[in-house]
């Protein structure tokens, strides 16, 4: 993905984008990128819990804009990874404090004056304010889905969306996915995904109780072993370009599957 600036988003509240817009910053400063993640969900703020960093948290975006502090002033850095830093959210002010044009210059000047590799956008759930405040500096796109109908039918007006705001790079981010739910047919698959939004999936992400036990202590998941960190990393690799294909998350069991493989059915 060539993208410098992308918005990570959903439409449906709940999907996991923050813990994505965590992990996959975490991942791509670990690949050597220097990162900024931004938390556009002015009002709500958690962006900032979900990486540990809310006791530093001092000055916000609002604080730039309005000039109470310079932007270095805000800008967090991340002691445990070399050059990935958070721009965090207004917990007092609301979602109309933010004027997407203005927004548009900071995330500009914040490239220009710290230069910066990649820049992640936080985007409030919904198709309101927030949302095209958020999209306003984006040439790119990470639309995050769970297999279910809901956030799939919200990921297609999403992407509809963001397409008529002329941006072209958006891959999708397929979130909790359990295999198991997938083969009993309780679950849209991959494929059901893929064919319903057109669009291929760049991160397919497993459903892990770890994640929950990260996001808890503040310690993104690719900073540990787990499975979904495993996923998270290897998309924040595939945003870099390189060619990794999707492992598969478990083998399927069962009468059926057994006589799939007997009679070599794939």
């Amino acid at each position: 993905m060539n993208a410098k600036v992308i918005v990570v988003t959903s439409g449906k509240g709940g999907v996991g984008k923050t813990t994505t817009t965590a992990n996959i910053g975490v991942g791509l400063a670990k690949l050597g990128e220097k990162v900024a993640v931004i938390d556009v969900d002015v009002g709500l703020r958690n962006l900032d819990v979900v990486m540990g960093l809310e006791s530093r948290v001092v000055f916000d975006l609002i604080d730039v804009i309005e000039g109470k502090c310079r932007l270095q002033q805000a800008l967090i850095r991340d002691k445990r990874v070399e050059n990935l830093y958070l721009l965090p959210a207004s917990q007092t002010r609301d979602k109309d404090a933010l004027d997407p044009e203005v927004f548009k210059n900071a995330v500009k000047q914040l490239i220009e004056e710290e230069q910066f590799d990649r820049v992640l956008i936080d985007s409030p759930a919904g198709i309101e304010s927030g949302f095209k405040t958020a999209a306003a500096p984006a040439q790119g796109a990470l639309v995050v889905v769970n297999p279910e109908v809901s956030s799939v039918r919200d990921a297609d007006r999403i992407i509809g969306l963001l397409e008529a705001q002329q941006i072209r790079e958006i891959n999708l981010v397929i979130n909790r996915l359990r295999p198991k739910m997938v083969a009993s047919g309780n679950m849209l698959s991959e494929a059901d995904v893929l064919e319903i939004l057109g669009v291929k999936p760049i991160g397919i992400i497993p459903e892990d109780e770890g994640i929950l036990v990260s996001t808890n202590v503040g310690e993104p998941a690719v900073l540990g072993q787990s499975v979904a960190g495993q996923a998270f990393m290897a998309t924040a690799r595939r945003l870099r370009g390189e060619d990794l294909p999707f492992p598969k998350l478990e083998e399927d069991r069962g009468f059926m599957a057994a006589l799939r493989r007997l009679f070599g059915v794939k």
